[in-house]
């Protein structure tokens, strides 16, 4: 279904701002509502930044930006905290204990389903839906947990995936499931949500997103950016355009990040062409 630009932009915001020992609980304990996305915080007490840590200069969500005609924001020049992006991790799940990669795959519970895009409406039932939590090191080199809403079919997998990434160290800045509210925000173009379900077409066409079905994944998309034309998603990410200056988080031709999807079948959309989709890896290929 076509939607109006400005609701296209919208859906969008939710993928913008929008894994190797596991078990599977019997049942899985309701989990914290996490913080607003408007800005980014401190870690939590429970694990004190180091004293060479260096201040939080950016908060993420605290600006929007103009509207284009199409709907989505002004695409403009990245931000100078944001050009070698390394902003530290807000814990809304406890962190892993120790160093050891962590994972858990269960039925979604009540209240998390309740805080996600999920509505009857949607193309997958909620029943065919897992709630993964996975450990994952933050660029503030510190292990965390994040959660995840995928697909059944692709949850023992994603475990697999996201494990050998914890091995690898490959730095995630937050991992978490999109709230409702995300679906209509402004656009701030400065997200980064590493990030599975979210119930939304694709954008600006009229079918429904692999997202909306569990089966896609999008990893760091500050780092990875979306773009087609002139357009840059998030908006404020042209300086992760250029893919020869290597930072951290980036998902590269032959990288750790886009062997360990493709070795589950997952595809990813960085070898597209026009969209070019950087942080997205799919089950589908769509």
């Amino acid at each position: 279904m076509r939607r109006t630009a400005m609701a296209a932009a919208g859906a969008l915001m939710a993928f913008l701002l929008v894994g190797c020992t596991t078990h599977t609980p019997a049942t899985q304990s309701a989990s914290p509502v996490p913080p607003s996305r408007g800005v980014t915080t401190p870690a939590s007490p429970t694990t004190p930044a180091p004293s060479s840590a260096p201040a939080v200069t950016w908060q993420v969500g605290a600006r929007p930006l103009p509207r284009r005609a199409d709907g989505f924001g002004e695409i403009e020049p990245t931000p100078p905290e944001l050009v070698n992006r390394s902003l530290p991790t807000h814990d809304f799940l406890p962190p892993p204990a120790g160093t050891a990669f962590a994972a858990q795959v269960g039925a979604v519970p009540a209240d998390v389903l309740a805080r996600s895009t999920w509505q009857p409406a949607c193309p997958v039932q909620a029943s065919d839906l897992r709630y993964v939590t996975v450990s994952f090191w933050g660029f503030d080199n510190r292990a965390h947990t994040g959660e995840l809403l995928v697909n059944r079919t692709g949850a023992q997998a994603m475990t697999q995936v996201f494990g050998q990434l914890f091995a690898a160290r490959f730095p995630i800045e937050e991992m978490r499931v999109t709230a409702p509210a995300e679906l209509d925000a402004p656009p701030t173009g400065d997200g980064n949500d590493t990030s599975a379900f979210v119930c939304r077409p694709v954008r600006g066409q009229t079918n429904w997103s692999s997202h909306a079905y569990g089966l896609a994944m999008d990893v760091n998309p500050f780092c990875n950016p979306y773009t087609k034309g002139d357009l840059v998603l998030p908006e404020l990410a042209s300086a992760y355009v250029d893919r020869s200056r290597v930072r951290p988080g980036m998902a590269l031709a032959g990288s750790e990040v886009v062997r360990d999807f493709a070795a589950v079948g997952w595809s990813w959309g960085g070898a597209w062409t026009s969209p070019t989709d950087r942080m997205h890896f799919t089950a589908t290929g769509q």
